[in-house]
């Protein structure tokens, strides 16, 4: 018995997903298609007699009318132009029955390629709950094409789909007239749809208080203030989990491998290098949990929309929004969620902004020098002077990016403002299955990114620190005489007028493969050892006492500019596939930094004598 291909299609928020999940479970992989950075997602499944079915979960998109590379992935799928992907046997064309209106027409457009083809009819549980009513049968004759409900939250959701593509032959609709779209929607609906007066009234009133000009930026800032509380609270436990793990590995290689190059290697550019960044993964699911439920719950495309009108003063549309989010707890997912902006300009300029958001691999450097620099005290009562410092750092962060996108929008001399347009759909308790899978795959996504990119950036810093070999007369930590040291020294004279030493040149060599390893590198260049919470403590009296505030300042300006992260910079040459935008991203980063810092030096220098 001969296998069969299948497309799932359909608006972003019908569920398809969802559907995709419940045909597939775990027997699914991610990867990109070929020559593009559009995610591709297949799966299978073997249906009740035999077959096994190969499915196709395409990227949600409004029309066939392309305007972003996931549209175009989507239109040539369907019509067999993609190289490496098989021409579908069947397109299954998923629409929410909440939302006919909207997503019939669609499901007109894929009519009219003339491919054999489903109308997945989802979500009837909630159209029922809704009162709505819908005519199965006369949809079916008015669109010439098999309908089936489905309900693809639930387990077996999908059982008449499945059973009908594996006996029924699915052929290709008749061909229709070019009558007019919105006119043809309105004669479906007006056939086999009745409609209760009270269907939105329960989605009005949560509009009417979440999107109220004067409540609805409030409640928006709430939220974002307990997501971001929960991602450093609640990560806690489990970061000090996995840095314990590492941190024992390491240690069962210096006690069992003899000192020398390869217990160096395995122990240091290994398993402490990749375990640097992995102990971030918790801070960036608990991030992507809040942003799944958001978005699932119908609320996120919300927020974009009341942050558009903001955000267009800057050169951008609310959909940049849910990007700039991800990159506050790394800029990797942050630019991969680029693809969702369909105008390309306002994609390039987001990915070129993110870097700018403060990441979590910035806190370790920030809370180093504001714990050795910022006095503890109370300000009006209840904040403290070093959190407030901390916010200053973010929200200098933001304001940077809102003024680079601006600038760039001069440059490229954008006669008209993009205009957002995007379906606020129902709200709906957000399913768990979902969620978890949807958590899996992130996780998955950003582990794989990463991993390598790390890997070779460490190896590469490993070999920087440790050859040459410090002589056996060594009176200087056995960095200073490595080439990391040589390079460092090399540095000083351009990084002098910013108020850095060669100790923090040197730092910034590791830092390169990511922010947060200064602060260990710190430790080496100081020959302080032990945890990294012990060194940061030891550090913190060691800097405060050899280090001018004018020094400790230049820094944190440095950091909240400089692009010291190879795997961001890895992941928008992917995004982009070009060098160009990589290069640029990281001379205006560069400049801005070195600008920032000297600013800084030289005012606090002159202020503090």
């Amino acid at each position: 018995m001969s296998g069969l291909m299948i497309a799932l299609v359909g608006n972003p928020n019908c569920g398809k997903t969802a559907l995709f999940n419940q045909l597939t479970g775990s027997r699914q992989k991610v990867a990109n298609f070929a020559g593009v950075t559009v995610e591709r997602k297949e799966g299978s499944f073997t249906a009740p007699s035999g077959r096994r079915v190969q499915v196709l979960d395409l990227p949600g998109t409004y029309s066939l009318d392309a305007l972003g590379p996931d549209e175009v992935i989507t239109r040539d799928v369907c019509l067999g132009k993609v190289a490496g992907v098989a021409l579908p046997d069947v397109i299954v064309c998923v629409a929410d029955a909440t939302n006919l209106r909207l997503h019939l027409r669609f499901v007109l457009e894929i009519r009219r390629l003339g491919r054999p083809m489903v109308l997945a009819l989802n979500m009837m549980d909630a159209a029922a709950k809704r009162g709505i009513t819908i005519d199965r049968e006369a949809l079916e004759a008015k669109l010439g094409i098999p309908v089936i409900e489905t309900i693809a939250v639930m387990t077996r959701g999908a059982r008449a789909l499945i059973e009908y593509i594996d006996t029924q032959g699915v052929e290709a609709p008749k061909a229709s007239d070019d009558k007019d779209l919105h006119i043809e929607v309105r004669e479906i609906l007006s056939a086999s749809v009745v409609m209760p007066r009270f269907t939105a009234k329960i989605d009005d009133q949560l509009d009417g208080i979440l999107l109220n000009p004067w409540l609805g930026i409030p409640i928006l800032l709430a939220i974002m203030l307990v997501m971001f509380q929960a991602v450093f609270a609640w990560s806690g436990p489990l970061m000090d989990g996995i840095e314990g793990v590492f941190g024992w590995a390491a240690e069962a290689v210096r006690g069992y491998l003899p000192e020398g190059l390869l217990q160096s290697f395995i122990a240091d550019a290994l398993i402490s290098g990749v375990g640097s960044v992995l102990v971030f993964l918790p801070q960036i699911i608990i991030l992507f949990a809040f942003i799944l439920v958001l978005e699932e719950s119908g609320y996120l495309p919300r927020a974009a929309f009341l942050l558009d009108t903001l955000m267009g003063a800057a050169g951008l549309t609310g959909r940049a929004f849910i990007p700039l989010l991800s990159s506050f707890a790394c800029a990797i997912p942050g630019v991969m969620a680029t693809r969702s902006i369909h105008d390309i300009r306002d994609r390039l300029t987001t990915i070129m902004i993110a870097p700018l958001m403060t990441c979590s691999a910035r806190w370790p450097v920030y809370i180093l020098l504001v714990g050795a620099f910022v006095p503890e005290r109370t300000v009006w009562g209840f904040a403290s002077f070093r959190g407030l410092i901390m916010l200053a750092l973010v929200f200098a962060g933001i304001f940077s990016a809102m003024i680079v996108s601006w600038v760039m929008k001069l440059i490229r001399r954008d006669k008209t403002d993009s205009v957002l347009m995007m379906e606020l759909p129902s709200y709906r308790l957000p399913n768990l299955r979902n969620l978890g899978l949807g958590l899996w795959e992130r996780a998955g996504i950003f582990m794989r990114r990463i991993t390598g990119v790390i890997f070779a950036a460490n190896t590469l810093i490993w070999v920087l620190a440790t050859f040459p070999r410090a002589p056996a007369n060594a009176t200087l930590p056995e960095i200073d005489y490595s080439f990391a040291g040589m390079i460092g020294h090399a540095m000083e004279p351009i990084f002098r007028p910013i108020g850095f030493g060669w100790e923090i040149c040197i730092a910034l060599i590791p830092g390169m493969a990511a922010r947060e390893v200064a602060v260990s590198a710190l430790g080496t260049v100081y020959a302080i050892g032990g945890s990294e919470d012990a060194v940061a403590d030891q550090l913190s009296s060691v800097i405060a006492s050899q280090w001018s505030l004018a020094t400790a300042l230049s820094l944190l300006a440095w950091y909240v500019f400089a692009p010291q992260c190879l795997s961001t910079l890895a992941v928008i040459k992917r995004e982009t596939n070009s060098w160009r935008f990589v290069g640029l991203t990281t001379a205006y980063l560069f400049a801005l930094a070195y600008l920032a810092s000297f600013v800084t030096y030289n005012v606090a220098k002159a202020i503090t004598g």
